[in-house]
């Protein structure tokens, strides 16, 4: 118990907190168990399944103005909303769907982000005609290793609110006709993705990522 209680209570760098068991994490996940869970297994780490990184996408549009938790706590009935984010499924949908969306209580009810997401269900599979896949489109847009800081520190992490890879998917994601995709959308769904790993220096989870980056095969590669 002594150990615990002194790993628990060991000084960390700046951005970090410690769980009972002395685990260090990102602070902004310790609200929490959902929060920690999401922040050990899915910030961060790499994705390639399509509709994991639609949802992710659009939860990110969702989120504008709003906390992440609140996105998270909803996510199952955004997935129940929203046909487990199969894009061809919600590329069907009509204007009775987003009617029905309107009164649904389990997620956001914002209109133009339900319209949204509808929208940018068919410009996955227009994406999916080019590139072959959402996946093959989004990891091109990965940061070449020489413009990543070498130590992600809390005062270097809060610089991270564009990126020029963010900028240009945004850029080019506007040209296709997607909507909700600005420059800060866009890097957090990178965060969110694993295109970049922003889990602090000292992070349990920072291995973890890099980690599964290395082992990740990049689609389209």
């Amino acid at each position: 118990m002594a150990a615990m209680t002194d790993a628990a209570t060991t000084t960390l760098p700046d951005g970090l907190f410690a769980d009972e068991a002395g685990c260090p994490r990102c602070t902004w996940c310790q609200a929490t168990p959902l929060y920690r869970h999401y922040h050990d297994q899915e910030w961060g780490f790499p994705v390639a399944d399509d509709r994991r990184l639609f949802e992710k996408l659009c939860l990110e549009g969702f989120q504008s103005g709003l906390s992440w938790l609140t996105i998270l706590n909803k996510r199952e009935g955004f997935r129940a909303a929203f046909a487990q984010f199969d894009a061809e499924l919600v590329a069907r949908f009509t204007e009775k769907d987003v009617e029905r969306l309107v009164q649904d209580a389990a997620i956001v009810r914002h209109r133009g982000k339900i319209a949204s997401t509808i929208n940018n269900a068919n410009r996955v599979l227009e994406l999916r005609q080019e590139f072959g896949s959402l996946a093959n489109y989004a990891w091109r847009y990965e940061p070449p290793a020489g413009e990543r800081p070498e130590r992600i520190t809390r005062e270097v992490a809060r610089t991270f609110i564009t990126s020029p890879g963010s900028v240009a998917m945004s850029k080019d994601l506007k040209k296709r006709g997607w909507s909700f995709v600005g420059p800060t959308t866009v890097y957090a769904f990178m965060q969110a993705m694993g295109l970049v790993n922003d889990h602090l220096e000292g992070c349990h989870a920072r291995a973890k990522a890099l980690k599964a980056r290395a082992d990740f095969s990049v689609p389209g590669r």
